[in-house]
């Protein structure tokens, strides 16, 4: 698995702070769209715990939950069937 789960999570908390709500489900979402290969198959890259703390670094400010989304986003007008990725809410 690309996505290592305790570390990414950990390293969400880090950069973005925020609930550890917040940092669990991006982890969540992040290993759910590795095992769908969708990303790999998209981009002929794979997706690691870099790229996504990368890629949510890029977005504007908000909480890992509001990064995720917006960079759901900008793969969904990309490349279409991001959007079930996408979190709509979570636990603090």
């Amino acid at each position: 698995m690309a996505i290592e789960p305790e570390s990414l999570e950990r390293r969400l908390r880090e950069a973005f702070g925020g609930p550890a709500g917040a940092a669990r489900v991006v982890t969540r979402q992040a290993v759910d769209l590795d095992d769908s290969g969708r990303y790999s198959a998209d981009l002929a890259c794979e997706l690691t715990n870099d790229v996504v703390v990368d890629e949510l670094s890029d977005a504007p400010d908000g909480t890992a939950p509001a990064r995720w989304n917006w960079w759901i986003g900008s793969l969904e007008v990309a490349f279409g069937g991001y959007e079930r990725f996408e979190i709509s809410r979570y636990r603090r």
